[in-house]
């Protein structure tokens, strides 16, 4: 099981719940293609075949180019992803937890690298942000769904 690196520099954690099926949910964030349809602070994004472990995706979000390697997937429950961007090592883990009618997304991110040793709390307060943003539009566009 991957983890975030608990020793980076920058370490977010957040959660939200979403009043919709699990199902409805996890298509939307897996659906990597159809980010930017929901995602205001993703500009585009394309998976390369299939979402599986050791795939790859190319995104663009907040002027940075992005490829992130899949590195864990249950389905219905658990994606990780990372890799390097512009010197920063991220790593994504996201879990999701149907209670009820409800679904409890959790998302945690270290950032690791020379860029962040630099300037860490600028990082951190920067992918607090991107990281609210998103959850915020999961939640709007999955209970629009619903």
């Amino acid at each position: 099981m991957f983890t975030i690196d608990e020793t980076a520099p920058v370490i977010v954690r957040l959660s939200t719940v979403i009043d919709a099926p699990i199902e409805t949910v996890w298509a939307l964030h897996t659906d990597i293609d159809s980010w930017a349809g929901w995602n205001a602070d993703v500009d585009q994004a394309e998976l390369d075949g299939p979402l599986q472990p050791g795939n790859s995706f190319h995104w663009k979000t907040h002027g940075l180019d992005i490829t992130s390697t899949v590195r864990e997937i249950v389905p219905g429950e658990r994606l990780v992803w990372g890799g390097p961007a512009n010197g920063i090592e991220g790593v994504h883990v996201w879990t999701f937890e149907q209670t009820g009618d409800q679904v409890t997304v959790h998302t945690e991110e270290s950032w690791s690298g020379a860029p962040v040793d630099a300037a860490a709390e600028e990082l951190g307060q920067a992918l607090e942000h991107s990281l609210t943003t998103w959850l915020a539009s999961l939640k709007a566009r999955a209970e629009q769904q619903r």
